[in-house]
């Protein structure tokens, strides 16, 4: 029962992150972001609509195995501040990027994204070390994503 109930926290505390990632980008896509200069290596739209869901699934496992562990006392704590911290910055990329239509604001999010969600797998490692492997492919497409706004900022400058 109690492992249900974390499931339900962490399910809580990050659909509400992906919603409003996907309803910020989803009407910037057709128009907005089709017009932008973007580099060779840009990966094609449909990509993201199967890699998002992947790494959502696995923020939310993750999540829930680091709740789960109640006597971890503030390691857990702090894992828990750094999961909500970074997934703040995950909807603000896209609310900065897409919503507000702003590549160079969306560079200041997506460096701040990737050094909470670096410091999540950090303090993820002190509780449940299989929690934190499990974000490094979020890692790697965060800082992919960096790269890649970077880029689109460049080109569109």
């Amino acid at each position: 029962r109690q492992s249900l109930i974390f499931l339900a926290i962490a399910l809580v505390i990050t659909v509400p992150a992906a919603l409003t990632g996907s309803a910020v980008t989803a009407p910037a896509i057709p128009v907005w972001y089709a017009g932008l200069n973007k580099p060779a290596f840009n990966p094609p739209n449909w990509l993201f609509g199967i890699v998002w869901p992947i790494l959502f699934s696995l923020m939310i496992f993750g999540f829930w195995r680091i709740l789960r562990h109640v006597g971890a006392g503030k390691a857990r704590n702090h894992a828990i501040l750094a999961f909500v911290v970074q997934i703040l910055f995950n909807a603000g990329w896209s609310i900065a990027f897409f919503g507000a239509r702003n590549p160079g604001a969306g560079v200041i999010v997506a460096f701040g994204l990737v050094l909470a969600v670096a410091f999540m797998v950090l303090t993820f490692r002190k509780v449940d070390a299989f929690a934190a492997v499990i974000q490094l492919p979020y890692l790697c497409w965060v800082s992919f994503a960096l790269f890649l706004n970077i880029t689109i900022w460049r080109l569109n400058a």
